[in-house]
């Protein structure tokens, strides 16, 4: 069966972006190649993004969609059908990512942003976690991680480092 994996950067202190969503505080942060994007990205064929992260998206990359050729779907409230790039859905995320996983092919990335990936921590839809730590402290922004009335366990598969990144990988445990 496939996984839902959570491929990720934050900061020391937990935050995946600053409160005016930026991430150049990320891009600042001396890295080794690609910190393993390239490998983690060949693993996938399926992306899930949030509205806001999509369009934040489109605003910085233009006609430059860094995910062509890999199924995506954008998850609104607002929106519907499809555009060039990808398909947008509302409705029971829950039920729709239990039968794309029962579904052919790779695994499937859920992006973000912070709205969607709490839907999907606090719903423990999430098979595979890999955190990259930036030696950075923001104080304020995003948090990956909201507080929440629960408790997930999860059980480490493997720290890398690259150059300041350190990067954890964790499987959740069922």
């Amino acid at each position: 069966m496939r996984k839902v994996v959570l491929f990720i950067a934050m900061s020391l202190d937990g935050y995946i972006a600053t409160k005016e969503d930026s991430l150049e505080w990320l891009f600042q942060t001396e890295g080794e190649g690609d910190n393993g994007y390239s490998e983690f990205y060949e693993t996938v064929d399926t992306i899930l993004l949030g509205r806001r992260t999509y369009d934040w998206i489109l605003d910085m990359e233009g006609d430059n969609f860094p995910y062509k050729g890999r199924q995506c779907f954008v998850f609104s409230g607002s929106r519907q059908g499809e555009d060039k790039n990808v398909r947008f859905f509302h409705g029971d995320i829950t039920d729709f990512i239990t039968k794309l996983k029962q579904e052919e092919g790779k695994d499937i990335w859920v992006v973000g942003g912070g709205e969607l990936l709490q839907h999907f921590i606090s719903n423990r839809l999430v098979d595979e976690w890999i955190i990259t730590i930036a030696p950075t402290v923001l104080g304020d922004g995003i948090p990956l991680f909201k507080k929440n009335d629960f408790e997930t366990r999860l059980r480490l598969k493997g720290v890398r480092r690259s150059n300041q990144f350190t990067e954890l990988h964790y499987e959740t445990v069922k």
